[in-house]
């Protein structure tokens, strides 16, 4: 069940930072957007390909490598140079801001195939693959619940060509927001979070980082963070009341002490 769009928060939580965990201040909260605050990202794409009546086997044989080269952290932290002619993955290129949607879009729909053995039309094909996303009401109050209490936080997300987003939603969720291919960075690189945290202003050890990918979770916390990774709502919730102190009614009990990670 979501919570009420208004969340009420007595006076002894209002402007609440705590010291947990051995002392550690948090101050921030930093979350992922897709997966995280909308509906889970698989079935977003599975509604996409169903839609269009996309062969699954084409589609599986072209991101299924693509992605997962895209979150190896072998080398987290790659040495800026004036091209990324050594990094190929159009995921990399395309997160980065590097290509443009336009330019991902005809690449993948060159691979895919339709059931019928027809082709996939490339033109607007980011906006289609990510139309059945949904926004998630409980993750959002979760947010503005922490934000209430406090905290500052900020979006911290992989950008499949910026268009992907309800910008209007940010003012009431976001004091700030890191898109990766506005800033030239993506996750599981370690500048990233640093830059995240740069822009609210504090140290990457004040911060708790929301992700429902491990290897981002885990770079995370090698920087610094405390991470909480993200598999259902009530979990989060509860995680992020076990480290912050912040009550979200709608947080399951027992199930918070085992989703965060600490450095």
């Amino acid at each position: 069940m979501s919570p009420p769009a208004a969340v009420p928060l007595a006076d002894e939580w209002a402007l609440k930072i705590l010291y947990v965990l051995g002392g550690t201040q948090f101050k921030g909260v930093i979350t992922d957007w897709g997966g995280v605050l909308t509906t889970p990202i698989l079935d977003t794409v599975r509604a996409w390909i169903q839609e269009e009546d996309i062969e699954w086997a084409s589609y599986a044989a072209v991101m299924r490598p693509w992605i997962a080269q895209a979150y190896e952290r072998d080398d987290p932290n790659p040495v800026d140079a004036p091209d990324r002619d050594d990094d190929p993955n159009p995921v990399h290129a395309l997160e980065r801001g590097e290509c443009s949607g336009a330019d991902f879009e005809r690449l993948l729909a060159a691979r895919l195939v339709r059931t019928d053995g027809g082709a996939v039309a490339a033109g607007g094909l980011l906006q289609r693959m990510f139309a059945a996303s949904m926004p998630v009401p409980a993750m959002y109050d979760t947010i503005r619940a922490l934000r209430s209490a406090g905290f500052s936080t900020s979006l911290l997300s992989n950008s499949w060509g910026c268009e992907e987003y309800p910008r209007a939603d940010f003012p009431s969720l976001f004091d700030t927001v890191v898109l990766s291919g506005e800033v030239g960075m993506r996750k599981p690189e370690e500048r990233i979070f640093l830059h995240a945290a740069e822009t609210l202003g504090l140290a990457p050890q004040e911060c708790v980082f929301i992700d429902d990918i491990e290897a981002n979770i885990a770079a995370a916390v090698a920087c610094g963070m405390t991470g909480v990774h993200h598999t259902q709502t009530s979990a989060t919730a509860a995680a992020l009341q076990d480290l912050l102190g912040v009550p979200l009614a709608w947080s399951a009990p027992g199930l918070g002490s085992n989703r965060f990670s600490m450095p």
